[in-house]
């Protein structure tokens, strides 16, 4: 587009003027080329930002960012499916549910990022596993998504480009939290692995982005839109995040805990809600109904075909196969301390920001993409919301390198959880289900 001005799309959008399908690719192609500068993008999304933009805009921005790069595609004999979550604490479902989808003979390629501030990534989780490796060729990727029935790798430079550029601009300009940036920078990515099938897990509440049940019903409604117009099925689960998923936070603390489900945990809340998701999934992608999804996927763990699916997966990327039958050899940090109930009670609140933020400070997370963390730093919870305690029953240990980061830790998860004389009134895992 020969007469394409940025600075006509910051003034356009400054004052809610949709830009056009054309505007908005040119823009795009100037973010992957580097030809428009950063402090012009800046000003562009703070306009976004601050004014939203229209249903056909954010359609236009997320294919424009998936076809910045390459767009997977799969030759395979079943279903191809991708699971993708928006954030949260103690969020370890992907370890379960793909296993439980390979078993069921789904495929998911599964392309994840690293965690950022207070919310853990896949990535760090799985590489907690000795010698595990998340940088694959794309051969060895499709290689073992063919054999294994899933993968999980880092997410490549040439998937989506123009996303790993904007993402960077809005985590120092205060954008992050646009819903259609956030729609783009989500879809742009899934669409661009080439999966068939797309199910969302949207967290709500204090520990993920979308704060109410309205903004995140924006977003999946948006995600959702964007997903049918390139032809993919999208499905969008409404969860929780007032409180952790399950009871471990912090990288080997979830690998073991994910391996407990699989081995045959399915009572806990956290395998309860990963047989609801495999059963949508499952169902979505056709394989069964959905009177019988749930019972299958439970198959899928009682038979020791999930586990061992997870098994295969971790040897054929370079790790310890042997963390599945011995969960133990996924090391611990050597300093520990338990916090104990100060009163008789009931938990009223476990505060899911704050516990993610005592895990940064533990070492289980980062607050800069260049920063190391410690893989066997966390939390582990020994009660949720709504449990009876007494005084001096423990609440939950804490794991780190040093003592002073416990000390650090200690003060924040005191003010985390909160006891009352009375139980609180039951909060549903799952608000709604969008399809």
């Amino acid at each position: 587009m020969a007469d394409f001005h940025i600075t006509d799309c910051i003034r356009k959008t400054k004052e809610g003027i949709p830009l056009t399908t054309e505007e908005i690719r040119s823009l795009v192609r100037g973010v992957t080329d580097n030809s428009i500068h950063k402090y012009q993008l800046s000003a562009w999304l703070m306009a976004v930002c601050l004014r939203g933009m229209t249903d056909r805009e954010t359609i236009d921005l997320t294919l424009a960012m998936r076809d910045s790069g390459d767009v997977l595609s799969w030759d395979l004999d079943a279903p191809v499916t991708d699971k993708h979550s928006t954030g949260g604490i103690g969020d370890k479902t992907t370890l379960i549910l793909a296993p439980i989808a390979a078993a069921c003979g789904v495929y998911m390629p599964k392309m994840s990022g690293r965690g950022l501030g207070f919310t853990g990534g896949t990535i760090d989780k799985l590489e907690s596993i000795p010698g595990f490796c998340t940088e694959l060729t794309e051969q060895k990727f499709r290689e073992t998504v063919s054999k294994v029935g899933f993968a999980v790798c880092r997410q490549t430079a040439n998937l989506a480009p123009a996303d790993k550029k904007l993402y960077a601009l809005r985590d120092v300009t205060e954008t992050v939290d646009s819903i259609p940036l956030i729609c783009a920078s989500i879809m742009s990515k899934k669409l661009a692995t080439g999966t068939d099938h797309i199910l969302l897990d949207v967290k709500v509440g204090s520990g993920a982005f979308m704060k109410n049940d309205a903004n995140a019903k924006e977003l999946a409604r948006l995600m959702r839109i964007a997903a049918e117009h390139d032809h993919r099925s999208c499905t969008a689960v409404l969860t929780d995040m007032d409180r952790p998923l399950g009871f471990c936070v912090g990288n080997a603390l979830e690998v073991q805990e994910a391996i407990s489900v699989l081995a045959g945990d399915l009572d806990s809340v956290l395998g309860q809600f990963c047989i609801t998701l495999a059963a949508e999934l499952l169902t979505m992608a056709g394989v069964c109904d959905a009177a019988s999804a749930a019972a299958r996927a439970e198959q899928a763990i009682r038979s020791g075909e999930a586990l061992e699916r997870l098994r295969r997966m971790i040897e054929a990327q370079g790790g310890d196969p042997h963390v599945t039958e011995h969960p133990d050899l996924l090391k611990l940090s050597p300093c520990s301390r338990v916090l104990k109930a100060p009163a008789d009670g009931y938990i009223a609140v476990m505060q899911s920001e704050e516990i993610g933020r005592a895990s940064v400070l533990l070492g289980a997370g980062r607050m800069a993409a260049d920063e190391e963390i410690d893989f066997g730093a966390g939390i582990r919870l020994h009660v949720t919301r709504g449990d009876a305690v007494r005084a001096g029953e423990p609440l939950m240990t804490m794991y780190a390198a040093k003592e002073s980061q416990l000390d650090e830790a200690e003060a924040v998860l005191r003010s985390a959880v909160r006891i009352t004389p009375d139980a609180p009134a039951p909060q549903p895992l799952i608000h709604s289900i969008e399809k």
